[in-house]
């Protein structure tokens, strides 16, 4: 049998030697390359793990109703800190158990049941108690209750993204089952901000004893810590900005008919908070989708954060503009003057927003387009108003309906504020069979002097 010299046996481990240190790659070193192979793998799966995520929390919201899925605005969402929403840790199913095991301690002391403490070194125990003891007994607040931070955690399951059913720029609104069945919307405010505390006092003196079947009710609140958490009622069929501008298909849910039921309700939501209450109610922030929609497509104007009482015989205050680009009337956004013909001004783009099927600003469009006031009044003003209908509705409205809406709009966006109806007005004029500009309506006679009049006086 042959056997190897020690030459071949020297050229063998050279050629073994010179593979495991060397390739034809940028010659590098074999064992560099597995490394750089290995981190480029990681670094793709991390990249890939991120975008998955992303994806999954753009579309989490999928809602289910009489007339279908919710359909989901493609729209991105900002980025919020985590500080002002995962204050709160998550909670396993021990720990809410647990929490559960607690609450009905606390309930037990409510109801006077409480014993005694039998040691008296246990003073830190009959501390917590007392506090618990304390929690329940200012439940009870008048119009409405105090919540623990324990009991929204466990009706939100820890505040888990799962129940997120909307975000903003002062919070995150969450999906609640209270202890008793009912369902809530907690909206979480965001604490590493002075705003958001202001926004909690608002919201709470504004609607806290607020009651209208056109607006969203206030149940309760939580200010335990650094937690600022409102309690709503729950609407369970989105909101009007959805079902507007998503994914509807070819034909649009919404009727003429369920337009102008939203129009009208919201309308009369708005004139209660200006025109029912002492001291009437500015919302300040009047857009599709701050419209939630029940399953009868009743509207209920929702999110008063922004809102700004005035006092008794105010007719304006000057304050920092807040509001929704596309919707602010222009002598807020130039001088900071507040008052209730800004919020009819929103409601003009809104129910443009209803007869159109079109955003407010939408940068897709052509550079005509861009801008649906200006769009909309040049349609009338050609005597082209019928091209303004969505036509994703499948049943066009009747020519008269139509030239009500669009009168009503025009009046709603007069750039005089003194010459817009009052919203108690604008109900009337939506629910009447006569078209605003007759003889039954206050300005009848002095369409001459009112802008848009003559845009108007093409319509009759």
């Amino acid at each position: 049998m042959p056997t190897k010299t020690s030459g071949e046996d020297n050229n063998s481990s050279n050629s073994i030697t010179h593979t495991l240190t060397s390739t034809s790659i940028l010659h590098l070193k074999f064992y560099v390359f597995i490394l750089i192979c290995i981190a480029l793998f990681v670094i793709l799966s991390v990249l890939v793990f991120f975008y998955v995520r992303r994806i999954k929390r753009r579309h989490r919201v999928i809602l289910r109703n009489c007339s279908g899925i919710i359909p989901v605005v493609s729209k991105e969402i900002k980025a919020l800190d985590d500080d002002g929403r995962n204050t709160s840790t998550v909670k396993k199913m021990g720990d809410i158990l647990r929490v559960e095991k607690l609450e009905e301690e606390a309930g037990i002391l409510g109801r006077g049941e409480r014993k005694k403490s039998r040691e008296s070194d246990q003073s830190s125990s009959v501390e917590s108690k007392a506090s618990a003891l304390a929690s329940v007994e200012v439940q009870n607040i008048g119009w409405g209750r105090w919540y623990s931070l324990k009991e929204l955690e466990i009706a939100t399951c820890g505040f888990s993204d799962d129940h997120v059913i909307g975000e903003g720029g002062y919070g995150i609104v969450y999906r609640g089952v209270l202890d008793d069945g009912s369902v809530v919307a907690v909206k979480n405010l965001l604490n590493n901000k002075g705003q958001a505390q202001k926004e909690f006092k608002v919201e709470v003196e504004a609607i806290g004893k607020v009651r209208h079947k056109n607006l969203v009710g206030l149940v309760g609140y939580c200010t335990e810590g650094a937690q600022r958490m409102l309690v709503y009622e729950y609407v369970d069929n989105g909101n009007l900005e959805q079902w507007l501008h998503g994914d509807v298909g070819a034909v649009s849910p919404l009727t003429w008919s369920i337009r102008m039921k939203i129009a009208i309700g919201t309308a009369k939501g708005l004139a209660y908070l200006h025109e029912g209450l002492e001291p009437k109610v500015v919302h300040r922030d009047i857009k599709s989708s701050n419209i939630l929609l029940d399953r009868n497509w009743n509207p209920k104007v929702s999110d008063f954060g922004l809102a700004k009482l005035l006092g008794s015989g105010a007719s304006y205050v000057t304050t920092r503009v807040m509001g929704t680009f596309g919707y602010v009337s222009p002598e807020y956004a130039s001088t900071g003057m507040l008052s209730e013909a800004s919020d009819v001004y929103s409601f003009g783009v809104l129910l443009m927003e209803l007869i159109t099927g079109r955003s407010p600003v939408d940068y897709s469009r052509p550079p005509g387009e861009m801008n649906l006031v200006d769009w909309f009044k040049g349609l009338v003003a050609s005597h082209r108003g019928e091209e303004a209908v969505d036509p994703l509705m499948e049943v066009p409205p009747h020519p008269r309906a139509l030239k009500r809406a669009l009168l009503v709009c025009l009046r709603c966006i007069d750039l005089d504020a003194n010459k817009r109806p009052k919203m108690g007005q604008i109900v009337h004029m939506l629910e009447a069979d006569e078209f605003p500009f007759r003889s039954a309506h206050p300005y009848a006679g002095k369409a001459a002097a009112l802008p848009h009049a003559s845009i108007a006086s093409k319509l009759q």
